[in-house]
């Protein structure tokens, strides 16, 4: 059953009750909010890649605050293992069995700091539990229940005691953004309150685990119009033909944006998915999925760049202007 113009209105103003409620802690910075609210109703992950100190925690924390559910903080760093981010089984000489304790994996928010800073082989623990939302440890499969949603921050590779996250990790990301630096009004508030460390911690949740799996379930009933899914189909050609890209937009990639759209458009109040959702989203949604060849990349061709001749080169379909 798809959703009603009703719902799609309570949806709207019940996600910019959440957007303000995080605003609170992380001032001026309502899109990239927005974003990532809409990357967890559509139960998708989010990579964060700033410079420090420009915010990237204090949004997870908040995010966490306003959900009435579990978080979990995991300090990535290069002895980091496995075991350390799902848990571990261990033999209880008492009760003569095995018991699995639960990492801090299992929690409805996960902050990821600086996930590169770990090892290759502590990042692929990951790539199940954000693929699958479960665990499999000795053989035994946990689900981590829902919500579930990974805020995985990082510095840029470029900076030292870095790794590469592999690709097929990157991919399990619904979006990829930064939040940079606020401008200079929001600067002097920020100053002005420069003695409130921890300024999430005021923050009062807002809404319950069952009330955002729920938001996410009736998210998943948008209308998509078979033209506008055709649309996402070509797109992902366009990026997989285009001359400089070694590997363009996958299945997963295009699955992930069709998803993030239906959210997008019950965010703005609509039961219907409209091809400017496609190409507001693009970048974020895409950008980070895309391996470039060498020598493009050398030549100074970017992701950006492939997605950005990908919307120009292809038409959108005509908009639905009625309900």
């Amino acid at each position: 059953m798809s959703m009603t113009p009703e719902q799609a209105a309570w949806f709207h103003s019940t996600f910019d009750r959440l957007v303000a409620n995080i605003d609170k802690a992380v001032q001026g910075k309502g899109e990239i909010i927005g974003l990532v609210l809409a990357a967890m109703l559509a139960e998708g992950h989010v990579l964060l890649e700033d410079a420090p100190g420009t915010g990237k925690t204090s949004l997870a924390k908040a995010l966490a605050a306003t959900v009435q559910g579990t978080s979990a903080r995991i300090q990535f760093t290069p002895d980091l293992l496995p075991s350390d981010v799902t848990g571990v089984t261990i033999y209880d000489q008492q009760a003569h069995r095995f018991e699995f304790h639960k990492g801090p994996i299992f929690a409805s928010i996960v902050l990821a700091d600086e996930i590169n800073r770990a090892s290759p082989k502590t990042q692929s623990a990951l790539l199940e539990v954000m693929e699958e939302s479960r665990v499999t440890v000795d053989g035994v499969t946990h689900e981590t229940g829902r919500p579930f949603l990974v805020i995985a921050t990082q510095n840029p590779i470029e900076q030292a005691g870095t790794y590469k996250l592999p690709e097929a990790q990157l991919d399990r990301f619904l979006i990829k953004t930064s939040i940079g630096y606020p401008d200079l009004a929001v600067t002097e508030k920020i100053l002005a309150g420069a003695s409130d460390r921890n300024p999430s911690a005021g923050l009062s949740p807002v809404i319950t685990t069952g009330a955002v799996a729920d938001m996410a379930d009736l998210a998943a009933s948008v209308h998509v119009e078979p033209a506008v899914l055709r649309y996402v189909a070509e797109l992902t050609a366009a990026t997989r033909e285009d001359t400089a890209t070694r590997l363009g937009v996958s299945v997963r990639g295009a699955i992930a944006m069709v998803r993030i759209a239906k959210v997008w458009a019950a965010a703005h109040g609509r039961h219907f998915v409209l091809p400017d959702d496609i190409k507001t989203l693009a970048h974020p949604a895409w950008q980070h999925r895309l391996v470039l060849d060498a020598e493009a990349e050398f030549a100074g061709t970017s992701s950006a760049t492939v997605i950005a001749r990908a919307l120009d080169g292809i038409a959108a379909p005509q908009a639905r202007t009625a309900a």
